[in-house]
């Protein structure tokens, strides 16, 4: 076996693991990591397959681990720490690191320093068009021309710059992109991206609940039929409430989680939903 960061050819087997775990991403998630700057992937390598695998972003003060995976025929034997070694080294400078954890991957991450902050739930759903009437409100399709203004709100909102990777959703999704603004600038935003078994909307930030639910009615009303995963941040009652009316049906749990004595930036409570755990 060796380890080592992965390489574009090396996606494929990326790929093979994610299907083996039942997990979302394209080919297009993975090359974020590795071409993103000062991100990676690692892997670790037997005779012609890739055993597990782990990925690291850099926002400017948050690093996020994201990634881990290991071939089902492999687990228990290590692979999982030599990975999360590798990548807590490569982010020592980072002033902030974190994580998403399933409760199979949280005793791992706990020994490894990482302390839980809040909770968050999937929440899944077939979009029946009935259920989201078009409100009158004032959310409005995003135009490329407005990413910048989104961009600005995002990194005091998220606490970090993720320009980057928001672009990439507009570009991939921009049905999925809505926005709330006036006089007084941007007020909320949706973004959202297709996956190998569902698409996963998010983020959504807003100055409040009601925001929210505006942009996602007139962004989901027209897109009956088709799969949406939706990951909520355990923070806002109502607005859990409000998704269970529109059928989304709680899938599982997983936990935020930092390094212990790192402080997270950003607004946890106006983020309705995060772009996913392998993207925060």
């Amino acid at each position: 076996m060796r380890l080592r960061a992965m390489t574009m050819e090396d996606i494929p087997g990326g790929l093979r693991l994610c299907r083996a775990s039942g997990w979302n991403q394209l080919e297009e998630d993975w090359r974020l990591f590795i071409d993103s700057p000062g991100s990676g992937g690692l892997l670790i390598a037997g005779t012609g397959n890739v055993l597990g695998t782990a990925a690291y972003m850099r926002y400017d003060a948050l690093a996020w681990i994201a990634m881990m995976l290991v071939d089902p025929a492999e687990r228990r034997a290590g692979l999982g720490a030599q990975l999360l070694t590798e990548a807590l080294a490569a982010l020592a400078n980072a002033s902030c690191v974190g994580l998403d954890a399933t409760p199979a991957g949280e005793p791992l991450y706990r020994r490894f320093g990482f302390v839980g902050d809040y909770s968050l739930v999937r929440t899944k759903a077939t979009v029946d068009g009935a259920r989201f009437p078009v409100p009158a409100g004032p959310a409005r399709r995003m135009l490329q021309s407005d990413l910048a203004a989104v961009c600005r709100r995002d990194r005091e909102v998220f606490g970090a710059d993720r320009g980057r990777l928001l672009a990439a959703w507009f570009l991939r999704a921009p049905e999925c992109a809505w926005m709330v603004d006036d006089a007084a600038g941007v007020k909320g935003y949706t973004f959202g991206r297709p996956g190998y078994r569902y698409h996963q909307l998010g983020p959504v930030v807003a100055a409040d609940a009601a925001t929210a639910r505006d942009m996602v009615i007139r962004c989901l009303s027209p897109l009956g039929g088709r799969v949406f995963a939706i990951d909520v941040p355990l923070l806002d009652g109502e607005w859990l409430d409000f998704l269970k009316s529109a059928g989304f049906v709680e899938e599982r749990r997983f936990v935020r989680m930092f390094l212990r004595g790192h402080v997270h930036p950003g607004i946890p409570a106006r983020q309705y939903a995060i772009c996913g755990p392998e993207f925060a």
